[in-house]
């Protein structure tokens, strides 16, 4: 891999997901047709429908006052009419905590989870996504030697270094991520102070290293992040025991 958008071919986007931010007066009857065929004898709110330009595929369903209002990510816009009633269905399933009809399910993952669409968001959270930078050299530890050592002792030198950067506090829940958006990874600052020891931030690192290796596929319907060949790989870390360890105590 090379530098931040640098490698990349970003297909262009198929017609049913150009975007704009507009009122989704036509999606409405959709969404009446699917609430009575969820609730045959409730009474039929108001609906509002908007696509809103989300840096993901975003969905959203509120009850306010008796109305129903509804935002949709734009890169729904235009989609194909069964994939909007899937989205409607399952949206209003859920607000109502009823059973999701298993073909709307299928019906939706398999849009969200195709090629073009799948594009479309990198490309979107390339585009939209705000990323902040606060840069690799941190006070003990400089992200970008410790990438250079572990690329080539375990890499051959052959992973192109992404954008490095520290967090901007001190999170303890997200220790390390991989954005494949921005090409960038990025590591706790908890682990830059004197009582880190090296070989903990070398495995966080050496983890988010194998993301790059092993981009995340799909096996059917389902994502899979840590493949059976990054698991293998993963366990080559020469002090994964007591780096694991480490990391637990924080």
């Amino acid at each position: 891999m090379k530098g931040r958008n640098e490698g990349c071919a970003l297909l262009p986007l198929p017609p049913f997901l150009l975007f704009s931010e507009m009122v989704a007066i036509d999606l409405i009857p959709i969404f009446e047709q699917e609430y009575r065929a969820l609730r045959p004898r409730a009474p039929m709110p108001p609906f509002q429908v908007r696509f809103r330009r989300f840096t993901s595929l975003n969905t959203t369903i509120r009850l306010r006052e008796g109305s129903i209002r509804v935002s949709l990510s734009d890169l729904l816009e235009a989609a194909p009419e069964s994939v909007l009633r899937a989205i409607a269905h399952i949206l209003l399933a859920k607000l109502y905590r009823k059973p999701i009809d298993p073909m709307h399910n299928v019906r939706y993952k398999r849009f969200t989870t195709s090629a073009a669409v799948v594009n479309a968001m990198e490309r979107m959270r390339n585009l939209r996504g705000a990323k902040r930078y606060f840069g690799p050299e941190g006070r003990y530890y400089h992200l970008n030697e410790v990438f250079d050592s572990l690329n080539m002792r375990f890499f051959g030198g052959m992973l192109g270094r992404p954008e490095l950067t520290w967090s901007e506090g001190m999170a303890k829940r997200s220790l390390g991520h991989y954005d494949a958006a921005h090409n960038t990874i990025v590591v706790s600052r908890v682990f830059d102070r004197p009582s880190s020891p090296r070989y903990a931030i070398e495995y966080l690192l050496y983890h988010e290293m194998l993301h790059l290796k092993h981009p995340v596929k799909m096996r059917g319907l389902r994502r899979c992040v840590h493949g059976p060949e990054f698991k293998a790989e993963e366990r080559l870390f020469p002090q994964l025991p007591e780096a694991l360890a480490f990391i637990k105590r924080l």
